[in-house]
């Protein structure tokens, strides 16, 4: 299946020609339209199956363009790696929109990180540590935060970020739209969602 034969915004689809992409990959082709329609989403899919672009389409959908200074869609992935590897994909995607997307993560200037989500951001992008550390610190504000997702679930949980994963998801809205995304299913990722995920459709590529 194409991008071309979703409904997706002449943007978005800009952006998705400019990365060189025509065809869907399985796991894409499975999510999106189950992402668009707001549900909430538990999908098993190894890493280089085109997962980023799986919840980053649909998300950017959701977000139009930049608005307001508090973040309204958030992803969090276990490591500062995975985090440059999403901002970068989202630079590419977002060529033909103005989405202002930031990185939060470890082992960097806290300072310089509070000042660029503090000057307004879009879709914020951050290890769990790292988001907790500036939430805390009163910069981060959720209250607009309508999509979450929790990528390479099953790395989070085998290096233990469990208790800050509990504590980004108790100062979240009540309504909002989760995706889980894991190479495994393994127990700690199923127990996550169920926690977390509200009666959720389930996706195995």
């Amino acid at each position: 299946m194409r991008f071309d034969e979703l409904d997706l915004e002449d943007e978005v689809l800009d952006g998705i020609d400019a990365m060189n992409f025509q065809e869907m990959t399985p796991v894409q082709e499975q999510t999106i339209p189950i992402i668009l329609d707001g549900r909430d989403i538990i999908a098993c899919a190894q890493t280089g199956t085109g997962k980023t672009l799986a919840y980053l389409i649909p998300m950017l959908m959701k977000l139009h363009y930049a608005q307001g200074l508090v973040p309204r869609a958030l992803v969090v992935v276990p490591t500062r790696e995975l985090v440059v590897q999403v901002c970068e994909s989202v630079e590419l995607l977002t060529e033909f929109m103005d989405i202002r997307c930031v990185g939060v993560y470890g082992g960097t200037n806290i300072r310089t990180q509070q000042d660029r989500v503090f000057e307004g951001v879009d879709l914020l992008v951050a290890t769990p540590g790292r988001f907790m550390d500036i939430y805390y610190n009163g910069i981060i504000r959720t209250k607009m935060i309508k999509t979450v997702v929790v990528d390479e679930a099953d790395r989070l949980m085998d290096l233990g970020f469990l208790p800050q994963l509990k504590g980004i998801f108790e100062v979240l809205p009540e309504k909002h739209q989760t995706m889980l995304f894991s190479a495994t299913f393994s127990e700690a990722v199923e127990s996550l969602s169920r926690d977390f995920l509200n009666n959720p459709v389930r996706v195995e590529v």
